[in-house]
């Protein structure tokens, strides 16, 4: 399914299943901004945090199932599994791109 996304969501979305946390990162833009779980995570040095936290210290892995474009959003629906409570959790991951670079992502 990876192989059929946006090259920029379908690299963050390879990396992540890898746990690579350096080939996550750099799918997104210097100034790009995640919202996940009621937080903000903006730059490079805050999205390297919440890649540490949110994904290598549970070792979660997204699994994108079908994704769609909503008026020039990128919303991928999948599993998440991995090392927490709860897991597998159905999460649906909101991508806004620009030149080639995840500027924006939202988890829901």
């Amino acid at each position: 399914m990876a192989h059929d996304l946006p090259p920029a969501v379908a690299a963050y979305v390879k990396a992540n299943a890898r746990l690579d946390a350096e080939g996550m990162l750099a799918a997104f833009a210097p100034h790009a901004v995640v919202l996940d779980d009621g937080g903000r995570h903006e730059g490079r040095e805050q999205l390297k945090a919440w890649i540490r936290t949110a994904t290598l210290d549970s070792r979660a892995i997204f699994i994108p199932e079908a994704w769609r474009d909503e008026d020039g959003r990128i919303a991928v629906d999948g599993l998440t599994s991995g090392d927490f409570n709860g897991s597998p959790i159905r999460f649906t991951f909101r991508f806004q791109l620009e030149d080639g670079a995840i500027v924006a992502l939202a988890i829901a």
